[in-house]
């Protein structure tokens, strides 16, 4: 989909710093654009966030985590992603299909192509362009034991982390010609350097 860009990483990749940079950039030059996350965006996927980041639902199965993950996406991407694209908007979203490949179908261990099938109607709406911030696991692990344990996913195991980013590599095979794979281990302005260049050649900006 043209205008429409993700962002993907591990936990503490920087992500939510890199984006910011990049709004205020398009702010000064005036260009018209969005900002919204995964899963929420909008009244009923953020719901669905709550329920997913929960530390209280420890019991959560993997199916379902991967179905709600869907189905926040769904909604998001009917009432909020589509409507914007249509209109000429560009969309920058943290997170979309991509974390739900690395997190569910390889850390959970559901498998690639049964996330895919759980999240076929959104296979129709790819990004044209997914800034992937590579942020080796034991470089992500030192930063996560900085901060607190905020939600259900910052208290999973270093097996899990280390998956999730096994997962991502799955992804940059998969998918080569729209991720552009950032070096999230060299110092933070460097990443927001190179993830702005990133984006601002996308916009031809």
């Amino acid at each position: 989909m043209k205008n429409f860009i993700t962002f993907e990483g591990g936990e503490c990749s920087g992500k939510t710093t890199v984006i910011n940079e990049i709004k205020k950039t398009l702010d000064e030059m005036k260009v018209s654009y969005i900002l919204t996350r995964e899963p929420g965006g909008i009244k009923i996927a953020e719901q669905i966030r709550d329920v997913i980041l929960d530390r209280d639902n420890i019991e959560m199965v993997p199916e379902c985590e991967a179905l709600l993950y869907a189905a926040a996406r769904m909604q998001h991407l009917k009432q909020k992603v589509l409507p914007a694209l249509e209109a000429g908007t560009v969309v920058l979203c943290d997170r979309y299909l991509d974390s739900s490949i690395a997190y569910q179908g390889v850390a959970r261990h559901l498998g690639i192509e049964n996330v895919l099938n759980a999240n076929a109607f959104a296979l129709n709406y790819l990004p044209e362009l997914t800034i992937f911030i590579d942020v080796t696991p034991d470089v992500a692990l030192k930063r996560l034991s900085l901060r607190d344990k905020s939600d259900r996913l910052d208290l999973e195991t270093e097996e899990f982390h280390n998956n999730v980013y096994k997962g991502y590599q799955e992804v940059v095979k998969r998918y080569p010609d729209r991720v552009k794979v950032i070096n999230g281990n060299q110092p933070l302005e460097d990443v927001v350097r190179d993830c702005k260049k990133a984006v601002l050649d996308y916009l031809g900006l």
